[in-house]
């Protein structure tokens, strides 16, 4: 069994956990926040330390000291985060699901995550070239299947 298959998200060591990241970059969208009903809103603008190509976070280390609202997920109680993707491979194990077959884990490929439409690289701007957040929200849709 994989250790996804019979470990939870508290019990897996930092490598076990750092590869069950797809490489999507659905969580380094920024969010707007409605102040008065709490609705998050996604935006296709994502944060500058990401690399579109590979959609990973070119100063990862760093990440939560250079961005202050970025999160280091590990590190605080994962099930608050409602706002992560369905598609999120951390969200899927805790609500009990397996993990898709385009994720590298299982399919053995990085490349699957493009392939299977799963990453912002398609359509995502980075924030410096943006004025307006407002103007960029976007509705999150579901891959198409592929054929």
């Amino acid at each position: 069994m994989n250790f996804w298959e019979t470990k939870t998200l508290a019990e897996m060591t930092t490598e076990e956990w750092e590869s069950l990241c797809d490489r999507c970059g659905k969580c380094c969208l920024n969010k707007l926040e409605d102040e008065d009903t709490g609705e998050i809103a996604l935006t296709r603008v994502v944060c500058d330390l990401i690399d579109l190509d590979t959609c990973s976070c070119s100063r990862y280390a760093e990440r939560c000291t250079l961005v202050p609202d970025c999160l280091d997920l590990k590190q605080h109680d994962f099930s608050a985060y409602h706002w992560m993707p369905d598609t999120c491979a951390y969200r899927l194990l805790l609500d009990g699901e397996a993990l898709p077959e385009w994720h590298p884990l299982v399919s053995g490929r990085q490349d699957t995550v493009a392939e299977a439409g799963i990453s912002v690289a398609r359509f995502a701007i980075k924030e410096s070239e943006v004025d307006d957040m407002e103007d960029h929200i976007i509705a999150w849709l579901p891959p198409k299947p592929r054929d």
